[in-house]
């Protein structure tokens, strides 16, 4: 799938950017890789670890539609991971987060769509579920952009398809490493917004993997979810800091209790597989697609109508001894 591929990063330099360059390293023989991202101190230090030949290192902000546009020359396989993820500061800047969010996620479906590259998967997140916040309504913006650009791609080859999972163990910015942060510093009682919160949670390899694995089963359209665990927020503060109770300071600006990656009122379009699930687009493409069963072959069958995929409700809890493995 990715041996012999130009394949272009945006926000490249993030987490999820880094990992996945090193799978894709370790694992393919990709032709070019491509990281585009604004900063560049960070190019320049992972330029330091990855330096193969087929590297590239490009200065640019999805917000800038003609310099996107001249990155993509050539490019196969677009993965978009770039854009504003903090919801406090969504909140406090809102403009900021609809330019990068949604006129990014606008501008790099132009670019894919005049370079006529092959596949093209945006990251998406548990907050564009049924949002409260700016920032999962811009995700939830970007997802119907991506998904409606298959119509838009006509009788092109380019296909859209998003992926959707939960906070990201130990990613900058996550509560992981701000509450070892926190410890580090001598602090004696980790602060948590709620006692009953809870989240998903998904490794950095696994995220990456599932993005990787999601574009050999994508057709276009579709919103993946990988079925993942949840844990309570006070587990994982206990799990960090054992030895100390948990201060509850109350829900942040925006924040939800239970996060939700398949809301119920889109039952009726999931399909759930072995290891994930299926979103079907809401909108009818210009040719029937077959969601309930993917490029791989694999098949899926409709979920009950109603079933909701929450933290809250999730089948599969991480006990705090399981937290410690995963977090050290």
């Amino acid at each position: 799938m990715f041996n012999h591929k130009s394949i272009l990063i945006t926000g490249g330099t993030g987490s999820f950017g880094k990992e996945c360059i090193r799978i894709l390293l370790n694992k393919y023989l990709p032709n070019k890789i491509i990281v585009y991202s604004r900063d560049e101190l960070k190019q320049f230090e992972m330029s330091q670890q990855y330096n193969q030949n087929m590297m590239r290192y490009f200065i640019g902000d999805v917000r800038d539609g003609e310099r996107l546009n001249m990155a993509m020359r050539g490019v196969d396989i677009v993965i978009h991971a770039a854009a504003l993820k903090q919801v406090p500061a969504a909140e406090y800047n809102p403009m900021e987060c609809i330019k990068t969010n949604i006129s990014g996620a606008e501008n790099v479906i132009k670019a894919a769509l005049d370079n006529n590259v092959e596949k093209v998967i945006a990251l998406s997140t548990d907050k564009a579920a049924n949002p409260i916040n700016l920032y999962g309504a811009t995700k939830l913006v970007s997802d119907k952009l991506f998904t409606a650009a298959n119509n838009i791609a006509g009788g092109q080859r380019t296909r859209f398809s998003v992926v959707r999972y939960g906070n990201v163990v130990g990613s900058r910015g996550s509560v992981v490493p701000f509450f070892k942060k926190l410890i580090d510093e001598g602090v004696k009682q980790l602060p948590v917004t709620d006692a009953d919160m809870t989240r998903f949670w998904i490794t950095l390899p696994h995220g990456v993997d599932f993005v990787l694995k999601a574009f050999q089963r994508m057709q276009g359209g579709e919103v993946f979810v990988p079925k993942i665990p949840s844990s309570r927020i006070v587990d994982l503060a206990k799990a960090i800091a054992p030895e100390s109770e948990p201060i509850i300071i109350g829900i942040r600006p925006g924040e939800k209790l239970h996060e939700t990656m398949c809301p119920a009122d889109d039952s009726h379009l999931t399909l759930e597989f072995n290891d994930h699930y299926v979103i079907k687009p809401s909108i009818s493409f210009f040719a029937p697609v077959n969601y309930a069963k993917n490029m791989l072959g694999e098949e899926g069958r409709p979920v009950p109508r109603g079933f909701e995929y929450s933290s809250g409700n999730n089948s599969h809890f991480l006990a705090i001894e399981e937290l410690r493995k995963i977090i050290w």
